[in-house]
């Protein structure tokens, strides 16, 4: 038997390529934490150039909008693109000098108040609570105990060592210092990307033709990527409009009823409204407790408040701005929550459900192709009572037995009418040894002398 010179080769270029594979693998998995900090730098390094994508992204819509208009008044492409780029740049800064301009002083002026107040408060609501218990005949030693460790807790930590707190202060202000020209960066790459889109689009649809042998194949990763699309911008951009809205409202609504520090719990249950389902309570708790604290009358005010809002933005502001941009029922919403939680933490939460909607939406076109090669129904009803396929390849299916019940009072067949038969037919009064008593002989035979 004679082997070709190119099959030897090419077996030991299998070969080679398996060992090295295999060592790389190994390496990898002997350095791993190595591997992980400098995937973590890279993206640290790379944080800006995502943010601009990122930001990129969400003003896209906004971009497109505004180019089509002036397109439309007879305004030149390159000239249109870049009025359009600068408008949605303009926007975005704008957005950002108003919650500066309105909210940073409001949480300036605050904060420190409640952080200086805090003891107090505490010891109030649990004076409050002592006088209610001691009213009632109840001790109250650890309630005072657990007031005083509270409060010297935070006393310990406003006023704690001056060097530790200025070495934080210090590196919080190098953070924030990073944060910002990170920020900046972005914002730049974000303008390059708005108007170079078009070019980064082609870019990558020139390089999956060029991957993909087959022409359906691409359609198909285009389709998908579409819907994919439609599922993020939709989802993103509806739910940051949407919690825009509830913390106007709050911001407008608590100052009418009173509510103490408004632009401060308006802040706080618009940004976690963000996070679906579990968000309006994240937002809700912290601030009733301060409240709470503060005047127990205004915290029930403002939970009857958060009720009626978060209706009405369940029932009516939410439906109009998101619609049904994700596929998901309430339950794989939660499912999914739960799960990139675990996995990502915070923006698993902000993104998990159209990440999980993405691939829900993947897995439920690969299950209905394999259906529809079989011949068999896509419908998920179809298969609820099915019990397996019939020899033409149907499905065979069969109804589950039906639960036998009786009418309660109209008809022979009635409850009311066996209670009846029952109580017309008693049953045997005479037991004997816990069995029904023998019928008793006929007197006439019992006296006949010749049985």
């Amino acid at each position: 038997m004679r082997f070709s010179i190119k099959k030897i080769l090419t077996a030991i270029g299998i070969i080679l390529l398996v060992i090295v594979s295999v060592g790389l693998v190994c390496l990898l998995l002997m350095n791993l934490d190595v591997v992980i900090s400098g995937f973590r730098d890279a993206l640290a390094a790379l944080r800006s150039i995502v943010l601009g994508f990122v930001m990129a992204y969400l003003l896209y819509p906004l971009t497109r909008f505004t180019e089509h208009f002036l397109l439309y008044h007879k305004v030149k492409k390159r000239a249109a693109r870049g009025i359009s780029t600068a408008f949605s740049t303009f926007i975005l800064l704008l957005l950002i000098f108003l919650f500066i301009y309105f909210v940073i002083p409001q949480l300036v002026e605050n904060l420190p108040i409640l952080v200086q107040d805090l003891p107090w408060m505490i010891r109030n609501a649990f004076n409050q609570l002592t006088g209610f218990l001691q009213s009632h005949g109840q001790s109250t030693e650890f309630l005072n105990d657990i007031a005083t460790k509270i409060t010297n807790t935070f006393n310990t930590w406003v006023g704690g060592d001056l060097l530790s707190n200025l070495m934080s202060l210090l590196s919080r202000v190098v953070d924030v210092a990073k944060s910002l020209l990170n920020f900046v960066i972005g914002i730049i790459v974000m303008v390059y990307v708005l108007m170079s889109r078009d070019r980064f689009v082609g870019q990558g649809k020139k390089l999956l033709f060029a991957l993909c042998r087959k022409q359906s194949t691409c359609d198909t990763i285009l389709r998908h990527l579409r819907v994919i699309n439609k599922i993020f911008s939709g989802f993103v951009s509806g739910k940051l409009l949407d919690s825009l809205i509830i913390g106007i409202l709050c911001g407008i609504v608590l100052p009418i009823l009173n509510i103490p520090y408004p632009m401060l719990i308006s802040v706080i249950v618009g940004i976690t409204n963000i996070i679906p389902v579990f968000g309006p309570f994240f937002g809700a708790i912290p601030s009733a407790l301060l409240l709470l604290l503060t005047d127990p009358g205004k915290c029930l005010v403002f939970l009857i408040f958060i009720i009626i809002l978060q209706q009405v933005d369940g029932n009516i502001i939410g439906p109009k701005v998101l619609g049904d941009s994700t596929g998901l029922s309430a339950f794989w919403v939660l499912f999914s929550l739960l799960l990139f939680n675990h996995l990502m933490g915070f923006w698993g939460m902000l993104l998990g459900v159209p990440l999980f909607a993405s691939f829900y939406y993947l897995l439920r076109e690969f299950i209905n192709a394999r259906l529809r090669k079989k011949d068999l129904p896509e419908d998920t009803d179809a298969y609820v009572h099915a019990m397996g396929r019939n020899e033409d390849g149907t499905l065979h299916t069969t109804e589950p037995p039906l639960i036998q019940f009786y009418p309660l009072i109209q008809g022979e067949d009635s409850y009311l009418a066996k209670l009846k038969d029952w109580l017309a037919n008693p049953l045997p009064k005479k037991q004997i040894g816990g069995r029904t008593a023998p019928p008793e002989e006929p007197e006439d035979d019992r006296n006949d002398p010749n049985p």
